[in-house]
């Protein structure tokens, strides 16, 4: 096992690395989850999934992950692909819990909030000075909670994992343009939340 993120970090970044996950190389399937694990968790509950429903998703994950070893080619970067399975387990735990998503009509969030360059036509107000940072961390993520998963999974994977807009497509098997939009609704919903919260 390894214990240092070096090692893991070469293997990942080994031209081999494709082939080796295809013949199912067992130190190549373990830094894979070595080290995209946290990550996976941490867009899994940015997806609105509760800390039980994240772990199991997640194992789910890697278990699809390691079946299907040998169908991994190496035209996307195993980050991507890995991701890209966790949307479809985040996908098939929504429908079998049966979680009804929102959808907005997406002229009205563009007329009303974005101008034609895609930016606030009116930015939202400020918090109070006082207020602590934490406070409004919470305040933010209470805000998040309310939109559909596949924003909140947008933004995480964006803001928090620090995705590229090509890998977000890939995983979420989005165009741009539609990735761009989900992050418009997202935050026009956040907006409208703090604005609530803080009048």
């Amino acid at each position: 096992m390894t214990t240092a993120s070096t090692p893991d970090r070469a293997i990942l970044d080994s031209p081999e690395l494709a082939e080796r996950i295809r013949a199912r190389d067992p130190e190549a399937l373990e830094a894979v989850v070595e080290t995209y694990l946290p990550q996976i968790l941490r867009a899994a509950r940015g997806a609105g999934m509760n800390p039980q429903e994240a772990e199991d998703v997640a194992q789910n994950t890697f278990t699809t992950f390691v079946e299907s070893a040998e169908r991994f080619e190496g035209r996307s970067h195993v980050r991507t692909w890995v991701f890209g399975i966790l949307y479809r387990k985040i996908s098939e735990t929504r429908r079998k819990l049966g979680k009804a998503r929102q959808m907005d009509d997406i002229d009205e969030v563009f007329e009303s909030r974005f101008d034609e360059n895609g930016s606030w036509s009116q930015p939202p107000r400020a918090a109070d000075v006082e207020l602590e940072a934490k406070e409004t961390r919470q305040e933010i993520s209470d805000c998040l909670e309310a939109a559909p998963p596949n924003q909140r999974l947008a933004f995480v994977l964006r803001e928090v994992e620090g995705l590229s807009s090509d890998e977000i497509c890939k995983i979420l098997e989005v165009s741009s343009t539609n990735l761009g939009v989900m992050l418009f609704r997202l935050r026009n919903r956040v907006r409208e939340c703090l604005e609530a919260k803080w009048a």
